[in-house]
This record gives structure tokens, C-alpha cells and sequence, in this order.
């Protein structure tokens, strides 16, 4: 939850190839505070049968921006076999290895404190949007 001297930070995940939240996905969450700071690794999750991540860990006081790091490859070789026919009815070519053109996400942004940031993410095998959220 976030404070007058912290944000806060929430995400979820839907598989739009198949129409369903992406369930196990791992995340892992990293902050610093000023864009010539370093980076600092605070922990990380995995998504929920809906597809969220309810238990990311508190941000820092002082954070200014936030990288979230999704695990997609592991998520789509596990649900491969479901994604063929998901891949079948796109223009885009198979991906031969992994079934996932993007083996892993970064979505990188800025915070102020005092505030939540819901960041979803939109998934398929072939392309994601991500978004500020409510």
C-alpha cells in the first residue's frame, strides 16, 4: 500500500492468445531512486490463478522508478500445446523454440509517492501492450 512517502505497485497478466489470465508467470521487481541511481532487486512473484500478483514486495522510500521483469518463456512452453491453435488463426510465423517471440518482458516506468501503480499486462505469443491501470 503505498504512503505519503511511498508508491505502491500491482500487476496482472492476460493471455489475450487464448482469452485468460496467464497463471504461474514469474515476476520479478527492481527500483532505484533517480535515473543515475543503481538498480536494486527487491523480489519477485509469480501470477495467481487470475492471472495477478498480489504479493510484489513494498517499494523503497525514495523510488523513482520501478522495472518489472516478466518470465514469458517459461509460461508459453508450458502452455504450448494450447497455443497452437491460437498460433494457427494468426498471419505471424510459428516460433519454432520456445512458442514465444518475446522470451522474457521489461516494462520500466516512473512513480511518485503517495501514489498506486497497477501496470497489466496484454500477452500473446507474438506481441504484448502494457498500460497504467487503475
Amino acid at each position: 500500500m503505498s504512503t505519503e512517502t511511498t508508491a505502491s505497485v500491482s500487476t496482472h497478466i492476460l493471455d489475450t492468445s487464448i482469452g485468460r489470465p496467464a497463471e504461474g508467470v514469474a515476476i520479478s521487481l527492481t527500483a532505484r531512486s533517480g535515473s543515475a541511481a543503481e538498480w536494486v532487486a527487491l523480489g519477485g512473484s509469480k501470477t495467481d490463478a487470475d492471472g495477478r500478483c498480489k504479493d510484489l514486495p513494498a517499494l523503497p522510500e525514495g523510488t523513482t522508478h520501478v522495472r518489472l521483469d516478466f518470465e514469458t518463456e517459461a509460461y508459453f512452453l508450458s502452455k504450448h500445446n494450447d497455443n497452437k491453435q491460437a498460433e494457427a488463426q494468426q498471419d505471424a510465423p510459428r516460433v519454432r523454440d520456445s512458442g514465444a517471440f518475446f522470451p522474457e518482458v521489461a516494462i520500466t516506468f516512473a512513480v511518485v509517492p503517495g501514489e498506486h501503480f497497477h501496470v497489466p499486462l496484454l500477452l500473446n505469443p507474438f506481441g504484448y501492450s502494457v498500460y497504467r491501470g487503475s
